[in-house]
């Protein structure tokens, strides 16, 4: 049983009875009226109580369905599935056009970097800012190095925000900024995405929910391969002016694979912002390296978020991404791939809409095609013809939601037998 007469007894007890397994994830607590009615305790004693459990994320509101204790929700991950299916689900770069960075590598030696010594490398930073500079049109901005672009972003909200803040996400939505936002104890408002990126109304209706920051994916939007329009991005922009505040992170995680022009939501008098660009798409995952360009409040309280643990990301590594980034041979090999995956992507589009399955050419990594079934029993035919897909459905943001009918698929490096057996098992698993 609960008890306390102010918000921290209150919220003590709770935390209590948790500990002592009496109450377990997923287990209601009182609605704050009859809590406090049963405690003999002023209403706003009561949310109070529950705001310090929220924000020590031992429980989570669920809205109409009340507030919960806290458990640990699992999502799906993306990569590579250990399965003897073929998997076409996997979001994967392919491996023999990553560049080799062998030659480079020799190129990379000096002195080593010891403690105190400045963070970023030098020739790293400088190219880093023009590249930005010139993309975002400001003379603001900081540069800063993470560990991939997930570590950028998880930083980025823990420095803005505190638990039960919430966040605008694109929906469906990147799995990886899904599950960041749930563990964070962040609460996810999902924005709509149509053919041009988010929607101007649904981001309106973000921002009247009162979210404190917004993640958005400029270019190649993980599922739907949605680039966002130079008009989308005009309107959303004219919306956001009325948000200096708000914190805008753009993930640009294809950015020198997109053959589709930068458009931002960051306006050129936005407050708080952070482009964030990694180097895994095209320089290799393992490469665990992105580039954040933030304003300069942002990039100090950024600064001070990798203080605590890893204060830098290694100058090998970030000497090796210079030497690779600025090299013409390998900027080269970087342009063929981005050629490779657009033509891949297209060429599979081309032959669904001939088999009858219209499908929007996308950019990025995988295809977005919607099917006449849901997504699960599409995906249940294809496992029994040899292939493993990801369905739409794990990319909802609300789980009320209808089920999907979408698949993302990942064709680029499918051969040409695998394709067209692919292409005729896609038009089977809809009968």
């Amino acid at each position: 049983m609960i008890t306390g007469t102010t918000a921290a007894e209150i919220a003590g007890s709770v935390r209590e009875l948790h500990e002592r397994g009496t109450l377990r994830p997923g287990d209601a607590l009182p609605p704050v009226r009859e809590l406090a009615s049963t405690l003999g305790v002023n209403r706003n004693t009561a949310v109070a109580a529950y705001r310090q459990l929220a924000q020590a994320g031992l429980v989570v509101s669920r809205g109409r369905a009340g507030t919960v204790i806290a458990g640990t929700e699992s999502v799906a991950q993306e990569g590579l599935a250990d399965t003897v299916l073929h998997d076409i689900g996997s979001g994967n770069p392919d491996p023999a056009l990553i560049p080799d960075p062998t030659a480079a590598l020799s190129r990379i030696v000096g002195r080593p970097v010891l403690y105190g010594e400045p963070v970023i490398d030098a020739g790293l930073e400088a190219w880093a800012h023009e590249w930005m500079r010139t993309d975002l049109g400001r003379d603001d901005l900081r540069i800063s190095v993470t560990s991939g672009a997930v570590d950028a972003v998880e930083r980025l909200l823990a420095q803005a925000l505190l638990r039960d803040d919430a966040v605008a996400l694109e929906d469906p939505c990147f799995l990886a900024s899904i599950h960041t936002v749930r563990l964070g104890g962040y609460r996810a408002v999902p924005v709509p995405v149509d053919d041009e990126g988010m929607t101007v109304d649904g981001l309106r209706n973000a921002l009247d929910a009162g979210v404190r920051a917004i993640i958005s994916t400029p270019r190649a939007q993980n599922p739907t391969g949605v680039s966002l329009s130079p008009a989308r991005a005009a309107a959303l922009r004219e919306v956001l002016a009325e948000h200096p505040y708000v914190l805008i992170i753009e993930d640009d995680h294809f950015s020198l694979l997109s053959p589709h022009p930068y458009a931002s939501l960051i306006g050129p008098t936005h407050r708080r912002y952070a482009l964030v660009r990694s180097v895994s798409k095209f320089l290799g995952p393992d490469m665990c390296l992105a580039l954040a360009a933030t304003d300069p409040t942002t990039a100090e309280r950024l600064g001070m978020r990798l203080s605590p643990g890893t204060t830098w990301v290694s100058h090998l590594l970030q000497r090796l991404a210079h030497a690779q980034l600025t090299d013409a041979a390998m900027r080269a090999q970087i342009a063929a791939a981005a050629t490779h995956y657009a033509e891949r992507n297209a060429a599979f589009t081309s032959a669904l809409a001939a088999r009858g399955i219209p499908t929007h050419s996308s950019d990025g990594l995988s295809l977005w095609v919607r099917l006449t079934v849901p997504a699960r029993v599409a995906a249940e035919r294809l496992m029994r013809r040899g292939w493993l897909a990801r369905t739409g459905d794990e990319f909802r943001l609300d789980e009320g939601s209808p089920a999907s009918h979408h698949l993302r698929l990942t064709v680029h490096d499918l051969s040409d037998a695998d394709t067209g057996r692919l292409l005729d098992d896609l038009v089977a698993a809809q009968v």
